[in-house]
């Protein structure tokens, strides 16, 4: 089992008084911990218009944190792929690709929030075909020679050759949890990320089907399983807890506008209840402990993104919780 870390938000809590170029420091200075701690990977995330300042542009996020590290994958998780001008986000995609010698991997996902859809001028009912027009684009792009791919909703002429293009295959990623979603990412990602919300067991039957379908429908090529679950690691477990619970209630309430289109005042106590049930804290030892659920349902083959980046928490205790992942839980799954 690999184990990776984020998703960078860049989100400023009311609370929080710093400026925005503080929070990207704050985020440069994670990616470094991450990379020298040994982790898998660091990932950033993505939303628009957003009034606490949610990361918007994630390839120019990830150029950067492509130069502040050496060996760590890094990735989108996710990437709103309807509302990207295919052929630039195959360029930046490449871009990123080149700057990292070849560690990117670019999840994507249909998006959902309806304000998104409108601002860009996107019509929300043609997301999903939009997603895989886009996904045939990027790997026509990133191939030699000219496109050949006569592109649905880009406008680009099919004798275009786009550069740059990458040294080797970007591994590309899709997400969402409904059954259509996990098939169409069998069928033609890399890789498929299961989200947060899901239980180790809700996890387990969809890669269950991910494998179904390929092994039914003679798929080849290797495919990876990402998992995603909020936490922490600290000296306790009511340490681990009240460190992240503020961070991660917030980005949780904001999650629900986001995907609602409408506002959330305040997650209800049972929703917190069922927020800390799923989330992945406490001392190495107990993550350990919690992280071998997900390996004896899944196998050996599945890299864990723990995402422990939650807003406001303060920097020099998420660089202190990145130190212990990545001294105290990695190796136990090396």
């Amino acid at each position: 089992m690999e184990i990776g870390t984020g998703l960078f938000t860049c989100q400023r809590r009311p609370d929080d008084d710093r400026s925005t170029t503080e929070l990207y420091d704050e985020m440069l200075t994670l990616g470094r911990a991450i990379d020298d701690a040994g982790l898998a990977s660091a990932w950033v995330s993505e939303h628009h218009f957003e009034e606490d300042g949610y990361l918007s542009a994630t390839m120019p996020t990830l150029g950067a944190l492509a130069a502040e590290t050496e060996r760590v994958e890094l990735g989108t998780c996710i990437a709103l792929a309807p509302l990207y001008d295919g052929v630039r986000l195959a360029e930046d995609a490449a871009t990123v690709d080149l700057l990292s010698a070849g560690r990117l991997t670019l999840g994507l996902a249909i998006g959902s929030n309806p304000t998104e859809f409108e601002q860009f001028g996107v019509p929300r009912e043609e997301r999903v075909e939009r997603m895989r027009d886009t996904t045939d684009l990027l790997r026509a792009a990133w191939s030699e020679g000219p496109l050949e791919y006569d592109a649905e909703f880009h406008d680009v002429s099919p004798d275009a050759s786009v550069t740059p293009k990458p040294e080797s295959d970007i591994p590309v990623m899709y997400g969402g949890s409904a059954k259509p979603a996990v098939r169409r990412a069998a069928r033609v990602a890399d890789a498929w990320c299961a989200p947060s919300a899901l239980s180790v067991e809700g996890v387990r039957k969809r890669v269950e089907d991910v494998r179904t379908v390929r092994e039914e429908e003679d798929i080849d090529g290797e495919f990876q399983i990402y998992v995603l679950q909020h936490g922490f690691v600290g000296e306790s477990r009511d340490e681990a807890w009240e460190a992240m619970k503020e961070g991660y209630f917030y980005i949780q309430r904001r999650y629900a506008e986001i995907f609602s289109g409408e506002e959330v005042e305040e997650l209800d106590g049972e929703r917190k209840q069922e927020l800390k049930e799923q989330a992945v804290f406490g001392t190495p030892e107990q993550v350990v402990e919690q992280l071998e659920e997900y390996r004896d349902a899944l196998g050996d083959d599945v890299h864990f993104v723990l995402r422990t980046y939650h807003p406001g928490v303060g920097t020099d205790r998420m660089v202190e919780c990145v130190e212990r992942l990545g001294e105290e839980v990695v190796p136990h799954f090396e």
